[in-house]
């Protein structure tokens, strides 16, 4: 087997069968990481076999075998995860092969996240009370925002100038803020997410963007995705509330057998 670095767009029919063959989707935390791995094409003898993505020199990220090649897939995990000095993976249990072999090797399993997808359940009619309005936010939404919200994101205005966040008012008061990101690899879904004003937490206020976020979706043709931290109970009691269901976890696996950490 020959194992050469390769851009995404070269592989990119390669990443379209990997997609085509999750039984869920995934959101776009773990697509960040992916997108900022560095891609490896698998041949052998001029043919492509599968392949793998590594994300900062030591997490693999992906890792697709084709169909007629399953046979070596044991064997070539390992010789990657040894070559390429691999010390963990982000693995989304949607993607049953390397599920597979990471069972396989008994390494150390931690739960990283929850992903959702949208229920599919239709939407009671959205109810504001007197003076409360949820609209696309606007650059002179800009400063109660960064006050409100804080540290949540890096750079507000990006999502701002990109029309991709939602503000929650109530009179003057901002209750919290709705985030849209459509997906760069799969194609008609958006992530989803929000943050809601400490002051206003435990009124509703989550449920009502998440709702709103899943009806802006709709609006626009997308499929709604969100995650959230495993063991953030208060997230995921809200994204469900608001319409989400999941089946899918997010798993960050070390590579260390489990005996050896015991």
């Amino acid at each position: 087997m020959v194992i050469d670095e390769r851009s995404i767009t070269d592989i990119q029919h390669l990443v379209n069968e990997y997609l085509e063959g999750l039984s869920s989707p995934f959101d776009s935390f773990l697509e960040e990481h992916i997108l900022s791995s560095t891609f490896y094409l698998i041949q052998k003898d001029d043919t492509e076999v599968g392949y793998f993505a590594v994300h900062n020199h030591d997490r693999l990220t992906q890792f697709y075998i084709r169909r007629a090649y399953l046979k070596h897939a044991q064997p070539l995990f390992l010789q990657v995860l040894e070559r390429y000095s691999v010390r963990s993976l982000f693995v989304p249990t949607c993607d049953e092969l390397l599920l597979s072999l990471t069972i396989d090797q008994g390494f150390k399993i931690n739960k990283q996240a929850y992903f959702f997808q949208d229920s599919g359940v239709d939407q009671p009619e959205l109810v504001l009370r007197d003076g409360e309005i949820v609209r696309a936010a606007v650059p002179n939404d800009l400063p109660v925002i960064e006050q409100v919200c804080g540290g949540f994101l890096e750079d507000y205005s990006h999502w701002i100038n990109k029309g991709e966040m939602l503000v929650y008012y109530r009179d003057q008061d901002l209750l919290g803020i709705g985030l849209l990101e459509k997906s760069r690899m799969l194609e008609r879904h958006a992530s989803i997410g929000m943050f809601t004003n400490v002051a206003y937490r435990r009124q509703g206020i989550g449920k009502t963007i998440i709702m709103q976020l899943r009806r802006w979706c709709k609006e626009q043709g997308l499929l709604p995705l969100a995650g959230c931290w495993y063991y953030n109970d208060e997230s995921k009691k809200t994204l469900e509330s608001g319409g989400m269901v999941t089946r899918t976890r997010l798993l960050h696996i070390d590579v260390t057998p489990h005996d050896q950490t015991q």
